[in-house]
């Protein structure tokens, strides 16, 4: 299958409290069926959340899901394929007009 492929680098910019130990960049690759930026400009574009809001929720939800995708019948993700596909759906639907 061909695909996108993207280079995640998520840094530790601050802790939640002192003392609490900061990480090193964690950097992975991945690839996705879908243009992951197209995703988060259209999200941005429906006006619900804030553009670093909408990122984070396109983001995570198209990493997530392409792991749950590439690995559909590992019974881990029996139970929440079908209310991650709706979800996706819905959230598709938010930006259209009615």
């Amino acid at each position: 299958m061909k695909e996108h492929r993207y280079r995640i680098t998520l840094e530790h910019l601050a802790t939640a409290s002192e003392g609490q130990e900061r990480h090193a960049p964690l950097s992975f690759e991945a690839g996705n069926h879908d243009d992951i930026f197209a995703i988060v400009g259209k999200i941005r574009g429906n006006g619900q959340f804030d553009a670093e809001t909408s990122a984070q929720l396109a983001v995570g939800l198209k990493l997530f899901s392409e792991v749950m995708l590439k690995n559909r019948k590992h019974p881990l993700f029996e139970e929440v394929q079908p209310a991650i596909r709706d979800f996706i759906g819905k959230l598709k639907s938010q930006g259209r007009p009615a």
